[in-house]
């Protein structure tokens, strides 16, 4: 075996895989409080933020249709159906008057303010179409 500077050849290779399994690698030990982990933690959204979210996606989509299409279809329950049906339909005077970017507005506080309203009143019921 040929010895350069006192080492065997292979010996590096071994030592750092040693160190990196004992931690001493860069990233090689859980987070500490000066430093904290990369990923946030999980936010978990609630039944109205998920109304939003979906009956927002229909209406825009729906917005420039001569039709609403069938809820089920789309996943929504009659309550969400109901808010994305009077939302479009304010949209599309909003449209007329103002323009898409406008419409598009007039969409989000819609939305937001027609699943407030129906999660505040009680939100969904327990029969299939509620």
């Amino acid at each position: 075996m040929v010895m350069r500077h006192g080492v065997r050849p292979g010996v590096g290779g071994w030592l750092v895989l040693v160190l990196v399994v004992a931690g001493c690698g860069a990233g090689g030990g859980p987070p500490t409080a000066a430093e904290p982990s990369a990923s946030p933690s999980p936010h978990s959204p609630s039944a109205e933020e998920l109304c939003a979210t979906v009956v927002t996606y229909w209406s825009r989509k729906v917005l420039d249709s001569h039709t609403y299409g069938d809820y089920q279809s789309m996943g929504l329950s009659n309550g969400q159906y109901e808010i994305l049906r009077q939302v479009v339909d304010d949209a599309r005077a909003v449209k007329k008057r103002q323009g898409a970017a406008a419409a598009d507005e007039s969409i989000g506080r819609g939305v937001r303010r027609g699943c407030a309203d129906w999660y505040r009143a009680g939100g969904p019921g327990k029969g299939p179409w509620s």
